[in-house]
């Protein structure tokens, strides 16, 4: 990322580093009220960190506020019920983050509808036109569909980044059949059924041969012929499971129109609001070291 920084667009997926700080800062970090701070001074610390390093002229940070009202809970009311709600403490940090982002000048996003996923991929899609490759801050490997040529996921903590090319060795599919080998495979985390019987090996399989879903089911009668441990029982399972394997796509699928249109300069770094960003640093506890430091490195658009 060192060529010319006009050409980038960073895109924050934001809960990442909410959640990671929550559960790596200790909780005696406590705000003016005396409640719990620590996840906000985590993400802060990113934030400063990642501007720092990648000094973007170009940035969005996406939230999660539809952790259990976004489209995809009613296309399947199942959908990621098997994860616990963040507690009050965690949620209300959440908000507090979002307005931290707003003070250090850059731009946020949220719907209660929409998915972090789907707002990078909005912003994505609509910015790319304009000429800017596209860095997705996140370690979800989901979002790795939403790569095309030149364009990268960095997952910042650990420093690792996925180019395009690269997807398929570190993931066993094109960016393209991400969402495919999804739907097929299933994934646990989200609570996506898949095709039951079908795990990831046979997946990648799958689509290695017939390229996509829509492939897949249009060459059923191939599947027995493929070498593949059970062909001939992974096309019975197909077959029984079709529409099961559509609606894993449609909760696997980022979507891409989360946004009404936006313009190169909604997403252009601005100067920080130093009195709002003083004032939210004292409420929140922060020390004169994070203070000083988020005030000095936000003070610099880029």
């Amino acid at each position: 990322m060192g060529e010319n920084r006009d050409n980038w667009l960073f895109l924050v997926d934001a809960s990442v580093y909410i959640f990671r700080a929550w559960f790596s800062y200790p909780d005696d970090l406590l705000d003016a009220d005396g409640r719990p701070a620590n996840a906000v001074h985590g993400f802060a610390t990113f934030l400063c960190q990642l501007l720092e390093r990648a000094r973007p002229r170009h940035i969005g940070v996406a939230f999660d506020e539809s952790l259990a009202s976004s489209f995809r809970n009613r296309i399947y009311p199942p959908y990621k019920a098997n994860r616990e709600p963040p507690p009050p403490a965690l949620e209300r940090q959440m908000k507090s983050c979002r307005r931290l982002a707003e003070a250090m000048g850059m731009a946020n996003y949220a719907s209660d509808i929409y998915e972090a996923d789907d707002l990078i991929g909005s912003l994505a899609a609509q910015l790319r036109p304009h000429g800017f490759r596209t860095a997705i801050v996140s370690r979800d490997k989901d979002l790795s569909q939403l790569l095309v040529q030149g364009d990268l996921l960095w997952d910042f903590a650990n420093d690792r980044k996925v180019h395009f090319e690269q997807v398929r060795e570190r993931y066993g599919a094109e960016p393209g059949q991400i969402a495919d080998l999804l739907a097929l495979a299933g994934d646990a985390v989200d609570n996506i059924p898949g095709v039951p019987g079908i795990g990831r090996k046979s997946a990648e399989a799958l689509l290695a041969a017939f390229g996509s879903l829509d492939g897949v089911y249009a060459h059923l009668d191939e599947v027995p012929g493929l070498s593949l441990r059970g062909a001939k029982r992974v096309q019975g399972l197909l077959a029984e499971h079709r529409d099961q394997a559509y609606l894993s796509r449609r909760l696997t699928e980022i979507s891409l129109e989360a946004l009404a249109a936006a313009a190169p300069a909604s997403l252009q770094r601005r100067p920080a609001d130093a009195d709002a960003l003083r004032e939210f640093g004292a409420y929140h506890g922060f020390g004169p070291g994070l203070q000083r430091r988020c005030l000095g490195v936000a003070a610099v658009a880029a």
